[in-house]
């Protein structure tokens, strides 16, 4: 039986190779149809069983009729002319209806259901993860994982609701009819005239209950972002003992996606009511139409048995096919609401026939560079700068004044709206994004960890290193002390311990410490410090200090600094102003210019730089 499964769950492989596309359907059913493509025989194989499913519960019903009459005559005359007959439907109901049952349930539970949302899933986050940095900036973490995670599973429903129930209720229906048409074509009439009101109020509950269930999707997408934000910045709720003001907007979004969600069962409440009373109408002119012609002699009592046998099934059957097909609608709603993340295009694109970069001294050109988001005003304005190879270059400024936007175009998280920049004479716009970043290392002001071990976090700088320079990393970076000491709740120590979500539980030096380690084994030629000492006590500082000119030396350095004591003994400092650069020179030479440089330097506090001057 193991193996059987087995058959049937690896007829698709959703994670077979695919052509990946930078502009997904923007259309529901061309979307639908694009991630489908694998499945087509399954769908075929699953139409067909599903058909002949149908047919057999529309023959069994159409021979009960058959035994009732055959039942009339005398039991050993019915035996000697109908007992072969009789042995053969007992076998088939006993072996091969259940056989075409298993394979029909097979291919829907076993090959269809677990493997068209998994290969939905992938396949959209794959898509989601070549996105830009700005495009994840311009949107809630939580909104996103939320679609990514409800997609999969509402369009596989919908898939499932085809050929479970929408296919086989076709395949009845049509079959009752002819039934009943080969029993007295009289008894079509009525069956034909409830058809057409179920078909209206079909067409009634799909015309309202798909955007009904977009915006009750869309609701909870809502409150999943919403609460993900509070929880992912729950240091700042506490500490700014906003508890109250987070749970009145928590209320507001999840009473919005009450409403909707109320809306949406309305519908399916009317749809109800308008079905039980067109399943009355159905009972009663299909079974009372067969009684009266028993009555008139133009009807056997067999077929009044079957008439009366399917109308009761039909009638048990309308609300299940009702709501499959309101459900199968309802959820192409949430796939629908999906598409808004999934199908987006994917806009920051290595350029045609992007070759690797090649970093041969790490040399930096910046040509008029301009950036504003979009703007008018703001991030940088015709910014030319060349930093030589292996030069060290501190860049300064008031908060605004362009800093992190250089550090982003310098990343291509961002295409430059202006200008250019060169490595290596070489233009990052027409380099792979990947060969680009596997050149640059960083330590950004916000140590950023993943929740998995110490010792993963340190490898993510270059997964193939090995135990030893993993180790050699962390000694660089003054952490293997305390990595010494770390225990999680699972039992997890030292290299081994999980750091909590971002890193929660360790503190900002020890993060910070860890990050470093990470560039540290990366060993990139170009290398960009954010503030990469801000979360260190000055104890620690000192002491890593050493580890940072280390990390420098042989490398293209631009570090950004508040605390300019850090940057003093930089090869050259760069002033940023406006999104312009303002001044540029050594330390001594910046002082005794007496310019902006200087005066961030005497209006210093505590060594770091204020926000005013």
């Amino acid at each position: 039986m193991k193996k059987l499964f087995s058959y049937f769950e690896t007829l698709v492989d959703p994670y077979v190779d695919y052509p990946q596309e930078d502009v997904p359907p923007r259309t529901l059913w061309r979307f639908m149809l694009g991630y489908c493509q694998p499945f087509k025989r399954v769908f075929w194989l699953a139409g067909i069983f599903s058909v002949l499913v149908a047919l057999v519960e529309i023959g069994l019903i159409y021979y009960m009729g058959w035994i009732v009459d055959a039942l009339a005559g005398e039991p050993s005359a019915v035996w000697a002319e109908k007992g072969s007959l009789l042995i053969g439907l007992g076998l088939f109901v006993v072996f091969m209806r259940p056989l075409l049952q298993v394979v029909d349930v097979m291919l829907i539970n076993q090959t269809i259901l677990p493997n068209v949302g998994t290969l939905i899933r992938w396949r959209a986050h794959s898509h989601v993860m070549r996105q830009s940095v700005g495009w994840f900036e311009n949107d809630f973490a939580g909104r996103i994982a939320n679609r990514i995670m409800q997609t999969p599973p509402a369009a596989g429903e919908a898939v499932f609701q085809v050929f479970d129930a929408l296919t086989f209720a076709l395949a009845y229906v049509v079959g009752a009819a002819v039934m009943l048409w080969g029993a007295d074509v009289r008894l079509v009439a009525p069956l034909l005239l409830w058809l057409t009101a179920y078909g209206l109020l079909m067409r009634w509950t799909i015309k309202r209950v798909g955007p009904a269930s977009k915006e009750a999707s869309d609701a909870r997408s809502a409150v999943t972002g919403r609460v993900v934000d509070s929880y992912t910045n729950i240091h700042s709720v506490k500490m700014f003992t906003h508890n109250g003001e987070e749970l009145g907007v928590a209320r507001d979004v999840i009473e919005k996606a009450r409403q909707t969600f109320m809306v949406e069962m309305r519908i399916f409440t009317l749809m109800d009511l308008a079905l039980v009373t067109l399943n009355g109408l159905l009972i009663a002119g299909v079974v009372g139409w067969s009684v009266y012609l028993w009555m008139q002699g133009e009807a056997s009592v067999g077929v009044v048995a079957a008439a009366t046998a399917l109308t009761l099934r039909l009638n048990s059957m309308t609300a299940w096919i009702m709501w499959a097909l309101t459900s199968f609608f309802r959820q192409l709603g949430v796939v629908a609401e999906g598409m808004e993340t999934i199908a987006q295009p994917i806009t920051l694109l290595d350029s045609e026939g992007a070759k690797p970069l090649q970093i041969t001294e790490g040399k930096i050109e910046i040509k008029a560079l301009a950036h504003s988001y979009g703007r008018k005003t703001g991030g940088l304005e015709g910014v030319d700068l060349t930093i030589e190879a292996g030069e060290k270059v501190g860049l300064v400024g008031r908060s605004g004044a362009g800093k992190s936007t250089l550090v982003k175009l310098l990343l291509r998280f961002y295409d430059a709206e202006g200008g250019q920049i060169l490595i290596d004479g070489q233009d990052i716009a027409k380099v792979t994004q990947d060969s680009l970043r596997a050149q640059i290392g960083m330590v950004q002001q916000e140590s950023s960890l993943l929740h998995r071990s110490v010792r993963d976090n340190i490898r993510y700088g270059r997964p193939e290193a090995s135990e030893a320079e993993l180790l050699e990393a962390a000694r660089q970076a003054q952490a293997l002390e305390f990595i010494e000491t770390l225990a999680d709740t699972e039992g997890n120590q030292g290299l081994e311990a999980r750091v909590g979500e971002r890193g929660v539980k360790l503190s900002g030096g020890q993060r910070q410490r860890i990050t470093l380690a990470r560039v540290i084994l990366k060993n990139a030629p170009v290398l960009l410090l954010d503030e990469a000492t801000s979360a260190l006590d000055s104890e620690v500082e000192a002491a890593i200090q050493d580890t940072l000119y280390g990390m420098m030396e042989g490398k293209t350095v631009i570090a950004i600094a508040h605390r300019l004591s850090t940057i003093a003994q930089m090869d050259r400092i760069v002033v940023l102003d406006a999104g312009r650069i303002a001044e540029a020179g050594t330390h001594a030479e910046l002082l005794a210019k007496g310019g902006l440089y200087a005066d961030l330097w005497r209006h210093q506090s505590g060594g770091f730089l204020g926000e005013a001057t």
